[in-house]
């Protein structure tokens, strides 16, 4: 479908540096107003606007003002998400024998003198 805007000079002047910047300023309007109005879901007006991510379109969103309704149904659900994905991070025991181990291995590996050798002292 094509769309046909005729608009003054000075009002496009004021909206946008050029006709390409314009036309994105139009495009953006739309899909805002479509999904603000509920006609578009976020993921229609993401592929409208042709933004790859959902994070990007997160922000995009956040940065016109658009705030999706939530309901603790849907904060629950991602909190349950966000607890399956995590990764268990390592005791700081855990990660100071891996250190002298890796330190070791690295010593045994380049052949270094350890400076233990009772011979030495």
């Amino acid at each position: 479908m094509t769309l046909t805007l005729e608009v003054p000079e000075e009002f496009a002047r004021l909206m946008a540096a050029d006709a390409g910047s314009l036309t994105r300023a139009a495009f953006e309007a739309l899909a805002l107003e479509g999904i603000r109005s509920g006609r578009l879901t976020v993921a229609q007006g993401r592929e409208f606007l042709g933004i790859s991510s959902r994070y990007e379109m997160d922000g995009f969103l956040k940065a016109h003002d658009v705030l999706l309704p939530l309901t603790m149904e849907d904060i629950n659900r991602d909190a349950e998400a966000a607890l399956l994905h995590r990764v268990k991070r390592p005791s700081s025991s855990q990660l100071r024998r891996n250190s002298v181990f890796h330190i070791l291995l690295l010593l045994a590996f380049c052949r270094l003198p350890l400076g233990l050798d009772s011979r030495s002292a």
